[in-house]
């Protein structure tokens, strides 16, 4: 794999990066989304593959990006497929400072260090070519305005900003609503893309923890007067203590 192509992380980051202050839009969810922007970049480039809801390794030849290939080897080591919302929520500690690292070694970013309350020490990275970051806003912008299918790393990119948060980063206020509606509609012009994206969004709402369940109450459910299955919390809601005369005694 060349590297004269910037891969779908970097562009997302570059989207990310507010050109006046220096910092990333959405960090938090950024994470998730550089880590799903891996798993498509890792698609496209024939090494991985969706297998329903699950991320298969179908070829272990390394793409010669390192950070693409470690993530292409946590993948193998895994030895089976792995569902996307797990991969993604597992922790990615230092993934987006190691992308903007790389950024500022190829020169596109440049960092600038500050002090926050004129103590703690932060860094910020300004883009040094601002013509970069536009041309990938052009290709979204082009892809909402005309309708046209986009090509998959436009719609897989579009997907993904979506999915972090960066919609209302890239098309604020009221005037951006429309705008914001046909970036998330973009999310179904590539399957890959999409189960990402999907599986981003699934992360942040909680949803990842567990596989669905079976409609019929399981064996060993817990039971209530009359022998009713007592109700599930909602998902990603946290189960509340139970209250009563038992709960009473507890606390004394």
């Amino acid at each position: 794999m060349g590297r004269s192509r910037r891969t779908i992380p970097e562009e997302l980051l570059l989207l990310a990066l507010d050109p006046t202050t220096g910092t990333t839009a959405q960090p938090q969810s950024l994470d998730l989304g550089l880590a799903g922007a891996q798993l498509v970049e890792l698609a496209l480039a024939g090494r991985i593959a969706p297998d329903g809801d699950r991320i298969a390794v179908v070829s272990p030849r390394p793409t010669g990006d390192p950070t693409l290939d470690c993530a292409l080897e946590l993948l193998r080591r895994r030895g089976a497929p792995v569902r996307a919302v797990h991969w993604i929520g597992g922790p990615r500690l230092g993934l987006r400072q190691t992308y903007l690292s790389h950024l500022e070694r190829c020169g596109m970013v440049h960092a600038v260090a500050g002090q926050m309350c004129g103590v703690l020490p932060t860094t910020r990275y300004q883009a040094t070519d601002t013509e970069i970051s536009r041309e990938i806003r052009a290709r979204l912008d082009s892809a909402i305005r005309t309708g046209v299918p986009p090509d998959p790393r436009t719609a897989a990119l579009a997907a993904l900003a979506h999915a972090v948060g960066l919609g209302k980063h890239l098309y604020p206020g009221n005037e951006g609503r429309s705008s914001r509606s046909r970036l998330r509609d973009l999310i179904r012009h590539d399957p890959m893309g999409g189960l990402v994206a999907h599986a981003v969004m699934d992360v942040q709402n909680g949803a990842a923890a567990q596989p669905r369940r079976n409609p019929a109450a399981p064996a060993g459910r817990p039971t209530g007067p009359g022998g009713r299955p007592v109700p599930e919390p909602a998902r990603g809601v946290p189960a509340q203590p139970r209250r009563g005369p038992m709960a009473r005694v507890v606390a004394h």
